[in-house]
């Protein structure tokens, strides 16, 4: 239902006032109702519901991060890391070839300019690294203090609400009680009065067969 159709049919009217209704209380019954209805809408359905979309294919373009998923799911370790391109080795074959020489050499320049980006690496954060964390925590802080604050605004607002409610309803509940009251007793006096009714109907009816029976004589 759209929201031009609920406000077309005037505002929601609710039939529960929780901080005042005790049908639970006084019909225990209930209680074991409501949580077998309860536990019959928490069964699994066998099927699903037709505008239920079909389960999405994570990375369905990427063999690597489908790979990895299937390892998440599965529970299994991460596999332990290739140090081989780290090292230096030196031609396995004897004699070696050029060719083996040169492959080595490429590692060797390979390593070198690794080592060259760590070093440059360091020395940066060496330099920076502190101020990049302290702001980096002062933001953290920041935003801690700001959800904290946004999480004690919404604890209050609930708790308003909630008083709102249970005022409004204990007050709506003492309303109903007296009009429940009054209508018991208007009731009461309508049933009183119909019998009243028939009585003296039954009394009129009496005293005119008497009249006839007198007027006969």
């Amino acid at each position: 239902m759209s929201g031009e159709e609920q406000q077309s049919q005037g505002p929601a009217i609710f039939d529960s006032l929780p901080y005042y209704d005790n049908d639970l209380e006084r019909d225990p019954s209930l209680k074991e109702k409501a949580e077998r209805l309860i536990a019959r809408e928490l069964k699994p359905h066998k099927e699903l519901h037709p505008r239920v979309p079909p389960p999405l294919e994570l990375f369905a373009k990427n063999p690597l991060l489908q790979a990895e998923l299937a390892r998440v799911e599965s529970h299994q370790p991460l596999p332990p890391l290739d140090t081989a391109r780290y090292q230096l080795p030196g031609p396995t074959s004897s004699p070696a070839t050029e060719e083996d020489w040169d492959a080595s050499v490429k590692n060797a320049h390979a390593q070198l300019e690794h080592q060259r980006l760590r070093h440059t690496n360091l020395a940066l954060l060496q330099n920076y690294g502190s101020n990049a964390w302290r702001i980096h925590n002062y933001q953290l802080e920041s935003t801690a203090k700001l959800l904290e604050k946004t999480l004690e605004d919404l604890k209050q607002l609930t708790v308003e609400v909630n008083r709102d409610r249970k005022n409004f309803q204990t007050t709506v509940g003492a309303q109903l009680t007296g009009l429940e009251t009054k209508w018991t007793e208007l009731i009461s006096n309508v049933l009183q009065i119909e019998m009243a009714n028939v009585a003296l109907e039954a009394e009129i009816d009496r005293l005119n067969k008497k009249e006839v029976e007198l007027a006969s004589l």
